[in-house]
């Protein structure tokens, strides 16, 4: 039997989509216990706009002010069978590892590698070999292992005192949300995709509670939960509304979660992380089991992430005792968006 590959070394089987959640988990650390040191300039991310996976790493690398200590190579939005590519760079190359290809710094580690070659990825510039691909601890471990590198105001994303309600938070979201909307655009069966459907949206009712008194998911303040959240809010309409059969409310008909979406994307270090047109194209293009013509919707208009969202009257204080980042370098920095004023 074919399996079909998604981006992130997921699979679909008759029936209910299983996604594969075996990651290279050597961890970079304060103590280099692992045999891999945090050290400024060491390292490489690898990470590509349109995937969700891959824009959390993006957002916490932002709020935490690590650009100048951990580059940045970005994948374009579409890949072949093989892997991640590096087209956007001149000649197709990353002007830093000088690979074509993610998978060459997977190979170069591991040359059976058997498994999807996957974003994020960090990977050790010296060796060009790849360190981890364990998406859900990397971020965790930009908060609590790269604090020497932090920038000054810094925001605590995950904070010790609300670790446990955050794992708990991200554990349902992650089963029900960020992996919920595959689950049901890759579902190959209808018992399988209604199943995963129902689920979905009872989740997400149940965060328009959570989030209908209180402007962030855990605590007063943005944590490592909204940042999860949001990379799957972020591309509802655009794509999983449509393209992943999620059609029972767009984002936008959701009042509750349509504000809190709002309210991050436009607070520094979300909204100037997310490129609509490559999250587009790389779904409407890479699933072609899905989308065999490849035709990439013209729509939704993204100008009204930027209308007014009025979160601010539940309080909370989205930097707690920090700051916002400054803006991105110029080599990061994405298309602007005009409001509907403009």
């Amino acid at each position: 039997m074919t399996k079909s590959v998604s981006e992130n070394g997921s699979y679909v089987e008759p029936g209910e989509f299983k996604r594969d959640t075996n990651y290279i988990t050597t961890r970079i650390t304060a103590d280099g216990r692992d045999g891999y040191p945090v050290a400024p300039g060491r390292y490489r991310l690898i990470a590509a706009r349109a995937c969700p996976w891959a824009n959390r790493t993006l957002i916490v690398r932002r709020l935490l002010g690590l650009e100048d200590v951990l580059s940045l190579g970005l994948c374009g939005p579409t890949h072949d069978k093989l892997s991640w590519t590096f087209d956007l760079d001149p000649g197709g190359v990353d002007p830093v590892l000088g690979i074509p290809r993610l998978r060459d710094a997977y190979l170069a580690r591991f040359p059976d590698y058997p498994r999807g070659i996957t974003v994020p990825a960090v990977v050790d510039i010296p060796t060009g070999q790849v360190v981890t691909n364990d998406y859900a601890r990397m971020t965790l471990d930009f908060s609590t292992e790269w604090t020497e590198f932090h920038r000054a105001g810094a925001p605590a994303l995950y904070p010790e005192p609300l670790r446990a309600e955050i794992d708990e938070i991200n554990d349902l979201v992650f089963r029900d949300v960020n992996n919920g909307v595959y689950r049901c655009g890759f579902a190959g069966a209808q018992d399988a995709y209604e199943l995963a459907y129902d689920r979905l949206f009872a989740r997400l009712d149940w965060l328009s509670d959570r989030l209908a008194g209180q402007r962030f998911l855990v605590g007063d303040t943005i944590t490592e939960a909204d940042v999860r959240l949001f990379t799957t809010l972020a591309r509802f309409d655009a794509v999983y509304h449509g393209h992943f059969k999620c059609n029972r409310q767009k984002l936008n008909e959701m009042p509750v979660l349509w504000a809190y979406a709002r309210d991050l994307y436009q607070t520094p270090g979300f909204g100037d992380t997310i490129d609509f047109a490559q999250i587009k194209t790389h779904y409407y293009v890479v699933h072609t089991d899905i989308n065999p013509t490849k035709v990439v919707p013209k729509g939704p208009d993204p100008s009204d992430w930027l209308t007014v969202h009025g979160r601010e009257e539940l309080g909370g204080r989205p930097f707690g005792d920090g700051t916002p980042p400054p803006p991105p370098p110029l080599s990061e920095r994405v298309p602007a968006l005009r409001g509907p004023e403009a």
